[in-house]
């Protein structure tokens, strides 16, 4: 039992983890966004809509600078202050902020935005546990180690979920008569959108996967559905 003990702790503290995120998370959500009201921006997010046949997309603005989209465990999705700033000085189109949206809603349909909160817990479950035990078989550099296997682990599982919000999002685009132009013409801005004046990783751009990558895959995706 005692040899459990580390495991339990670990276990016992990502279900609290947990809880006070998602407590974070909506008490943030609420306390710094308001519905998105913009004419452009609605009449694309009604096509799209209407592709999904429900009645409407509410999509809210994030009071924070970083340029971001996010979808929250709730279903909300937001797009930051930073992001639509650039989208009203012209750097960022109204057909590639729909893009963004539609990715985000990719998150919420496919179930991704609640089990992020989920695989948050666990990985932070698996940081205590992997630290506890290393630490006593590998001094100093143990619980290091622990914290990359995490890390590692963390964004393959991130990195997999956008893939799957891309492709999401390309057949929402397609059947909303948006296109998936957008979505690629925005991937080759995100990095210079996005690029931290401090050096350091843009926030779109941690755990997500290559620009080059994201856009072959549309493109085959694209082929695929040109030829069935």
């Amino acid at each position: 039992m005692l040899r459990l003990a580390p495991i339990l702790l670990a276990i016992a503290y990502g279900l609290v983890m947990y809880r006070i995120s998602i407590w974070r998370t909506h008490k943030d959500l609420d306390a710094k966004s308001t519905e998105l009201a913009d004419r452009k921006m609605k009449a694309l997010t009604d096509r799209m809509a209407a592709a999904l046949e429900i009645s409407r997309i509410p999509v809210f603005i994030y009071e924070i600078d970083p340029v971001n989209g996010l979808a929250a465990p709730d279903g909300r999705i937001f797009i930051t202050r930073g992001f639509y700033r650039k989208y009203q000085n012209g750097e960022v189109s109204a057909e590639e902020l729909a893009s963004v949206i539609a990715h985000e809603l990719g998150h919420v349909a496919l179930g991704h935005a609640k089990r992020r909160m989920i695989d948050f817990s666990g990985q932070n479950a698996l940081r205590t546990a992997l630290m506890m035990v290393l630490g006593r078989y590998i001094p100093f550099i143990g619980p290091w180690i622990a914290g990359m296997l995490t890390t590692l682990i963390a964004a393959r599982l991130s990195r997999g979920d956008e893939y799957e919000a891309d492709e999401y999002a390309a057949a929402l685009l397609i059947k909303s008569g948006i296109g998936v132009e957008p979505q690629k013409t925005l991937f080759r801005k995100l990095e210079a959108l996005t690029q931290s004046r401090a050096g350091m990783a843009p926030a779109w751009l941690m755990s997500h996967p290559k620009t080059e990558d994201r856009i072959e895959a549309l493109e085959r995706l694209q082929g695929k559905w040109t030829r069935s």
